[in-house]
């Protein structure tokens, strides 16, 4: 069986993580391309009740894109934040990969439900 390379970074911690950081990167590394999940669902799959800390967590992901926090989004199918911001050009590279990975984002901002991941 193959190891996900973010996996594999996250396990090996060449870079300093709390338990809850490594915790959270390695469920998200779970999503695959092409696929979003959101906060909530996220923190749901790692039995905890505060998407928040969860955003935190992704925001200090030192292993991006590799470890994909593109690819998680508000329960209302809005982006959310990026690199610790909501607008600007970290934005514009969240859609730009996930787009690439053949996410389609509406005119409204949203994506298409049909793109949501759900952990089982």
């Amino acid at each position: 069986m193959t190891t996900n390379p973010g996996v594999a970074l996250i396990k090996g911690q060449s870079l300093k993580l709390t338990p809850f950081q490594a915790k959270v990167l390695v469920a998200l590394c779970q999503v695959p391309e092409g696929k979003v999940t959101t906060y909530k669902y996220l923190s749901d799959s790692i039995h905890c009740k505060s998407s928040q800390a969860v955003g935190q967590a992704l925001k200090r992901n030192p292993y991006a894109p590799i470890v994909p926090c593109h690819r998680v989004i508000q329960s209302d199918l809005s982006l959310g934040g990026f690199g610790g911001t909501r607008v600007g050009s970290k934005i514009d590279k969240k859609i730009e990969l996930l787009e690439s990975e053949g996410v389609r984002i509406g005119q409204d901002g949203k994506v298409d439900s049909k793109f949501i991941y759900k952990f089982s």
